[in-house]
């Protein structure tokens, strides 16, 4: 049965503490990880409003395309290239206010401009990441990041 996600508008942080519970609701109880990968991209795009919002899956040693929400994507990403791939190889968040300024950024659309990727890490290992773009520049923040990665942590991988 799908949930009832109402759209709150306000400060950011005020959409994330709106978000979380939401988000909580549609995954407890579900085990299948791509439906819920699947709906906290859905949730986190209709919430904000981004440009692209999804997951990649650690394959070997690729980064494959997960659960998304936005145009059509970057299938495969290798450990260490680009935003994603940096993410996955340092084990930490990344925020890119410029995409254009970062060495390596793989250009899936050139409408892109600003990125976010949080990495999923389960026994110190990283599983997936959850990659954000923007159609604008800066779009991304503190705030983005300790509500990004609560959410992350809510995943079962």
């Amino acid at each position: 049965m799908a949930e009832d996600l109402s759209i709150v508008k306000g400060t950011k942080e005020e959409q994330y503490q709106s978000i979380i519970p939401q988000i909580r609701a549609l995954i407890e109880g579900e085990p299948d990880l791509i439906a819920n990968l699947a709906n906290i991209a859905a949730a986190l795009k209709e919430q904000f409003g981004w440009f692209w919002v999804g997951f990649y899956l650690v394959k070997g040693d690729e980064l494959v395309l997960g659960p998304f929400q936005g145009p059509v994507a970057c299938t495969r990403i290798r450990k260490g290239r680009g935003v994603c791939g940096t993410c996955w190889a340092n084990k930490e968040t990344i925020i890119v206010p410029d995409v254009e300024k970062f060495p390596g950024h793989i250009a899936c659309s050139s409408l892109s401009k600003s990125e976010i990727v949080i990495p999923a890490v389960l026994y110190n290992e990283v599983v997936a990441v959850l990659d954000v773009d923007s159609d604008s520049y800066d779009s991304f923040d503190e705030t983005d990041k300790v509500y990004l990665e609560k959410i992350v942590e809510m995943i079962s991988f």
